[in-house]
């Protein structure tokens, strides 16, 4: 089983200075492996593969005059820039992802850079090739076979390490019997960010519209400088702490949440939403980026891989907010206006959000039998936070 944690490192000038030429030269051969093979295929029709093609200009570019300073560089680091590139080019031309073409990496952007080859790490302490020891704050004891480290700096200057470790303890086995008082269907909104099949409602905490003041002051001194001067970069630092400070709150509030839900249930059940097609909407396109429902199932996801638990998603053209969970019946529209609704078959009064995850819950049971999953109504394990693990 490998797991991943992410800790905070502290370079000296001189580790901070090799760290920057490093990110450069990651930099460097992904926008130049960009480069060729857009030029190559504009001007005569043919197509590299920057896992191959591209990557093999790297030697020949360490022995060269002009990009002999390459050599400084980890050369993992420098291969691993090839394979993202390509890796870039096969979501561009993968039809189910919708990817768009790759672009060109920005200097004052997040930067990046992967060690797989003589790296080490213990408990005040991280060493990647080519740099003496670097003082880091390990939070969480993670023992196991490290297997890498990837470096990371952030827009406001800080620098993060990433560290891979595969342990010996074997992944949980997925649950093969299920209570169905240990399932949930799960109905994200905007007014409550996620409204369970128990009638929970978990208040959406709207993080940009309490910043929104914040950061259209901090925006509005940043367009005032002159572009180039000193300011003008001091003023783009305080935005870029801004927005930071905005998404800690936010992954903070969604990991708490994630966890809770899937320490308490057996099987999460999610409606799978286009959000891209949402975000078309301009009215409500900020508050569902503010939102953030996808970041929210993907950490339900790995988390209750974790745990060797269920995570569900149904089909997203399944009608949850306009059927009855009663008696099924379906109403032609239901526009977002309408909060609270009466079904003219059975007479039974719904709330949206509430009967849109019962809908969803129903709908997750179905695809958990289709599986081959025993869900039964009584007889599973009441205690949903203890799952069974693989000898």
């Amino acid at each position: 089983m490998r797991k991943a944690t992410k800790i905070r490192i502290y370079p000296t000038t001189e580790q901070a200075a090799f760290l920057n030429r490093q990110f450069g030269a990651v930099r460097f051969c992904y926008n130049t492996g960009l480069r060729i093979m857009s030029h190559r295929y504009q001007r005569h029709g043919q197509s590299l593969s920057a896992k191959h093609d591209i990557k093999k200009l790297l030697p020949v570019a360490k022995k060269s005059r002009k990009y002999g300073w390459l050599k400084e560089a980890d050369s993992i680091a420098l291969q691993q820039a090839c394979r993202n590139l390509d890796n870039a080019f096969q979501r561009f031309f993968d039809p189910a992802q919708k990817a768009g073409y790759p672009r060109f990496k920005s200097q004052r952007g997040k930067q990046s850079s992967y060690h797989c080859v003589g790296i080490q790490a213990d408990g005040n302490w991280i060493r990647v090739p080519k740099l003496g020891p670097i003082k880091a704050k390990v939070h969480r004891k993670v023992e196991g076979k490290l297997k890498s480290i990837t470096l990371t700096r952030t827009v406001t200057g800080k620098h993060y390490a990433s560290l891979l470790f595969e342990t010996e303890q074997a992944a949980p086995a997925p649950l093969k019997d299920v209570d169905a008082a240990g399932v949930v269907g799960l109905d994200m909104g905007l007014s409550h960010l996620a409204i369970d099949s128990t009638g929970h409602k978990t208040s959406n905490p709207r993080f940009l519209t309490q910043a929104a003041a914040n950061l259209r002051r901090k925006q509005k001194a940043l367009s005032r400088c002159q572009k180039g001067s000193r300011r003008r970069s001091r003023a783009r630092l305080l935005v870029a702490k801004a927005h930071e400070r905005l998404t800690n709150a936010r992954n903070d509030f969604q990991h708490k949440l994630s966890r809770q839900i899937v320490d308490d249930n057996q099987a999460v059940i999610v409606e799978t939403l286009k959000v891209r097609n949402m975000m078309k909407n301009t009215r409500l396109a900020k508050h569902i980026g503010d939102a953030s429902w996808y970041a929210l199932a993907a950490k339900l996801d790995y988390k209750a891989m974790e745990k060797g638990k269920r995570l569900v998603r149904i089909d997203p053209w399944f009608a949850s907010s306009k059927t009855c969970h009663v008696c099924h019946h379906k109403m032609d529209a239901m526009p977002l206006s309408v909060r609270s609704w009466k079904c003219p078959a059975c007479q039974t009064h719904h709330d949206r959000d509430i009967n849109a995850a019962l809908n969803i819950k129903h709908q997750g049971m179905i695809h958990l039998k289709a599986e081959g999953l025993s869900v039964s109504a009584h007889g599973g394990s009441r205690k949903s936070g203890m799952s069974p693990v693989a000898a």
